[in-house]
């Protein structure tokens, strides 16, 4: 059933199972088929379009205040938006914020990303909650034509994420430095100049601001594709590997990703340390197993405990799969719990420096709760130099 529409909508949003959203189009023309999530994070909308995590992903924003502040090049977390589109409740207004460098509208449009104001973004947020992640086509076009019934074919054609393995479509193409650290007043980046450990991270997304905390940490950073070979990845001697995060089935990516952490782990006693889809990847490696859940955590607020200190921790999430507890096997511990719906948000393996967290410690957007994962990897590094 179609919710009402202005007299004259520009952009139409259609779900697979036939409901219809319209509003005003803003951003790219054209047609986009995606799966619909939302996410609840009151700030860092550039940062979410950008987040190499989102591929094959429209973004329902649930804070309604989207576009305010603009944009800027300094906040994007890839080279160019990844979320397939983007639903907001109301047209964006005209920025005002020093950082601005370009309004929201604008960027969609350069940046070829789709966009559709004035949807009820309560109720849809409430479907998705009830019905799980839907397929949707959304279409933007000015003169308000639509062909209805092949967008819902073709939301309907849309074949999921399950199955897919787009950390390859979203990993870069070859390796790199990276030694920016973290923004900080008043001098924006800075460049780091004295790092104590060396640290391969393997990239299947990598969010630019994660390989910043690790330079802030101490890290001279590495930065390897997503089919790196622990050959490859050892021929750098590093003193730790990083698991980044990204996007798609943890499955279909750990058909050539396991077997190298397997490796890693199996002739090495470095630190390993994973994020998002690199927890992923480094449970499946120790014999675990990951479940597509029903809407996924997307947001920077949610309560995640640590299961070994008893503290909790607000923090930044955004995952459509998740590692199931009840397969890990002995000698990997749950960490971290979701204090939401009790899914699994860390482990670590018993007597090594091997760990992952399902969050996002490098909060971007987000809260900070969670920084000291990187200090505890480069005091890991530290203990591991001194035992040798």
């Amino acid at each position: 059933m179609a919710q009402n529409a202005p007299s004259k909508p520009t952009a139409c949003l259609a779900l697979a199972d036939g409901t219809l959203f319209y509003g005003v189009g803003f951003g790219a023309t054209g047609q986009t088929v995606a799966e619909l999530c939302f996410n609840t994070a009151m700030t860092g909308y550039q940062e979410i379009m950008t987040d190499p995590s989102y591929a094959g992903q429209i973004v329902t924003f649930t804070f309604p205040h989207i576009g305010n502040v603009g944009v800027n090049p300094e906040d994007d977390e890839t080279g160019d938006p990844v979320a397939a589109g983007m639903v907001v409740k109301w047209d964006p207004t005209e920025s005002s914020n020093w950082r601005s460098a370009e309004e929201l509208k604008s960027w969609l449009t350069r940046r070829g990303r789709i966009a559709i104001g004035g949807v009820d973004t309560r109720r849809l947020t409430r479907a998705i909650r009830q019905q799980g992640a839907p397929h949707v086509a959304l279409a933007h076009d000015p003169d308000g034509n639509f062909d209805i019934e092949a967008l819902i074919a073709a939301a309907r054609g849309f074949t999921g994420l399950e199955g897919m393995d787009l950390a390859k479509e979203v990993t870069c193409a070859q390796s790199y430095r990276w030694d920016e650290m973290r923004w900080a007043w008043p001098d924006g980046y800075e460049r780091q100049v004295a790092p104590a450990h060396k640290v391969v991270a393997i990239d299947y997304g990598a969010k630019r601001n994660i390989l910043r905390c690790l330079a802030s940490a101490g890290c001279d950073v590495t930065v390897l594709p997503a089919t790196a070979t622990a050959a490859e990845i050892l021929a750098h001697n590093p003193d730790g590997v990083f698991l980044s995060n990204g996007p798609g089935d943890p499955t279909a990516t750990g058909e050539y990703a396991v077997p190298m952490i397997k490796e890693v782990l199996d002739t090495t006693d470095l630190p390993v340390f994973g994020i998002c889809l690199g927890h992923q990847m480094l449970a499946l490696a120790l014999g675990g197993q990951t479940v597509k859940m029903n809407h996924g955590h997307h947001g920077a607020n949610h309560p995640v405990k640590d299961m070994e200190t008893g503290k909790v921790e607000i923090t930044s999430m955004n995952h459509g799969f998740a590692v199931d507890t009840q397969s890990l096997p002995e000698g990997v511990i749950e960490t971290h719990r979701s204090l939401f719906d009790g899914s699994n948000c860390g482990i670590r393996m018993t007597g090594r420096p091997v760990y992952s967290v399902q969050h996002h410690p490098e909060a971007s957007p987000g809260p900070q709760d969670s920084f000291y994962l990187f200090e505890r990897f480069a005091a890991a590094m530290t203990d591991q130099k001194t035992q040798a």
